[in-house]
């Protein structure tokens, strides 16, 4: 059963490659010996006659580097193992009597060798975690590995090679060559946890039509604004689909009326009452899969916002009065408003004089914490007695004043409410 290895594997590597061109030198050098240590000098073990293999530097693989990721879910649990994938950059470096130009042969020798086998052989890998000299190599697995691992010359410049040297201290420059191998994928030995087998399996080609919405207005007309008692209309390109949703403010709903330009749908209809103020709206194309077939989360539109304006509804009550004569006037006003007013959200109350001279306006803010309510309070103070239009502020969304529509009245097309009368 191939796999990943396990953390052994780097050495294991190192190891089987040794033990590779030790083989291809008893052949071709008698007496040549291939160490593996760090290439000081001759007080640190590397032979007389021979080759050292150094292991000098590791990097991520970048062909496969975060090819497991994600491995966790967003709730942090595993669902693959993690595996990081590496490459090793070798160092041979050959020693032997110059006179004989023995250090060319010992590295003729490994060139050819390494050419003719790039591949290390899992029947090699398993020779070397056999031999009773490695055996703390004995748990590796790396000879079931997945991938196994390709050497390749590495050509360093002159420079490249002076730096390298550079890190031993005091060791002279002997002939040396690189190689890199690749990959090398140790695996993380944590058990992830498995899901259930797929029963069945459904592939489904389909066109790719995002609907578009372009415009949403109130159906009494564009110039109208939208309030709670509206009915929506979305206009727009490719609307229909086989099953469509509209999704406002994440909430989903089946519409009225679908065609391909056009959407209707009451805002009765949706679920949850919505706020005045600024909200979002897609028209959601489902489709059906699976076995039996269910609706699935097909494409979106793009997300398009509407403003839904409060309505001043009932009259609107004045309460504990102050001031008399031409003094300033303090009172609390009550007012009635829909759709409800949420918990947070911020209400302006604006008040314009009716007067045929000069008028005066106010701005009041409502500080005051509340739940959600459709009955706000607001506490006046330093108004002038007199008749005043009145207008509410809900996030932004302003409430619409009424003008007199009849061509007989002396107010034609004037406002004349909602208003109030401040004693």
């Amino acid at each position: 059963m191939m796999s990943m290895s396990n953390f052994l594997a780097i050495a294991t590597v190192t190891a089987a490659l040794r033990k590779t061109l030790q083989e291809a030198l008893d052949k071709d050098v008698p007496g040549a010996a291939v160490t593996m240590v760090r290439p000081d000098g001759s007080s640190s073990g590397v032979p007389n006659t021979g080759a050292n293999l150094y292991l000098y530097m590791v990097t991520p693989n970048a062909a496969l580097r975060n090819a497991d990721m994600p491995n966790r879910s967003s709730e942090g649990r595993l669902v693959q193992r993690p595996q990081v994938a590496l490459d090793l950059h070798y160092l041979v470096t050959f020693y032997g009597d110059d006179s004989k130009l023995e250090s060319q042969r010992l590295l003729g020798s490994v060139v050819r060798t390494l050419h003719a086998m790039p591949v290390l052989e899992r029947q090699m890998i398993r020779d070397t975690i056999g031999d009773p000299t490695l055996s703390f190599l004995e748990s590796s697995n790396l000879a079931n590995a997945l991938e196994t691992v390709k050497f390749a010359p590495a050509s360093l410049s002159l420079e490249e090679l002076s730096k390298l040297w550079s890190v031993f201290f005091q060791t002279p420059y002997r002939l040396s060559v690189a190689y890199i191998g690749t990959v090398v994928l140790i695996e993380s030995e944590d058990a992830p946890q498995s899901a259930l087998p797929v029963r069945e399996r459904n592939l489904y080609a389909m066109p790719f039509q995002q609907p578009v919405i372009e415009q949403v207005l109130p159906a009494e007309g564009a110039d109208k604004p939208i309030v709670a008692e509206s009915t929506l209309v979305i206009r727009g390109k490719k609307l229909r689909g086989d099953i469509t949703r509209l999704k406002i403010n994440g909430i989903e709903i089946t519409p009225g009326s679908i065609s391909e330009t056009k959407i209707t749908i009451p805002l009765s209809w949706v679920p949850s009452s919505l706020l005045a103020g600024v909200h979002g709206l897609k028209v959601v194309h489902k489709m059906l899969m699976g076995t039996p077939p269910v609706p699935h989360n097909g494409v979106e539109s793009n997300l398009t916002g509407f403003v839904l304006h409060p309505t001043i509804t009932g009259e609107i009550t004045v309460s504990n009065i102050g001031g008399a004569g031409n003094d300033p006037r303090s009172a609390d006003l009550t007012i009635k408003v829909k759709p409800a007013v949420g918990k947070g959200q911020r209400v302006v109350l604006l008040l314009n004089e009716i007067s045929s001279g000069e008028a005066v306006s106010y701005i009041f803010v409502d500080e005051s914490s509340r739940d959600d309510t459709d009955t706000v309070k607001i506490p006046l103070s330093g108004v002038k007695a007199a008749d005043y239009l009145v207008r509410i502020q809900v996030d932004g969304a302003q409430s619409q004043l009424v003008a007199d529509s009849d061509e007989n009245s002396p107010t034609f097309n004037q406002y004349t409410g909602p208003k109030v009368r401040i004693p």
